[in-house]
């Protein structure tokens, strides 16, 4: 197939299964069929991402190399409808992996924005205790 063929998001959401696997990428549609059993990752990993609908925010949080990249083009059938792409926010409502982390992030931020402060000030103060101690009570002793 041409890679200006443009699919409708239900029409690629019928390629799901091993048989027959298509992901979408930043508005690219892959057919990625023949690359299931050799993806490091394993075919399942793709397989969920298909069904999740847009794969983008996924294959871009594994942090893939540009090999990867330059891999797909080979997979590359055409691209999506423009008004049928999916937000960020629906992207990552739909993805199980992402459910849970705007929350689990919102956490990490804020136990660990006090840490940031606390950590290198008790460092100074070890430090300086140490050169104290070295240099005026050593000293005398």
């Amino acid at each position: 197939m041409p890679a200006s063929k443009t699919f409708s998001f239900s029409e690629i959401s019928t390629h799901t299964s091993k048989d027959d696997c298509w992901l979408i990428i930043h508005g690219k549609v892959y057919n990625v069929t023949d690359f299931l059993e050799d993806h490091p990752g394993g075919d399942d990993v793709i397989l969920k991402a298909a069904a999740n609908g847009d794969a983008t925010q996924s294959f871009e949080d594994v942090g893939h190399s540009s090999t990867a990249t330059s891999m797909m083009e080979g997979f590359l059938i055409g691209s999506i409808h423009v008004d049928e792409l999916p937000t960020e926010d629906e992207a990552r409502a739909t993805d199980p992996f992402f459910a849970n982390k705007p929350q689990e992030m919102k956490q990490a931020t804020s136990s660990t924005s006090f840490m940031d402060i606390l950590l290198p000030l008790l460092i100074l103060a070890l430090a300086f205790a140490a050169w104290y101690y070295l240099a005026y009570i050593n000293v005398n002793a």
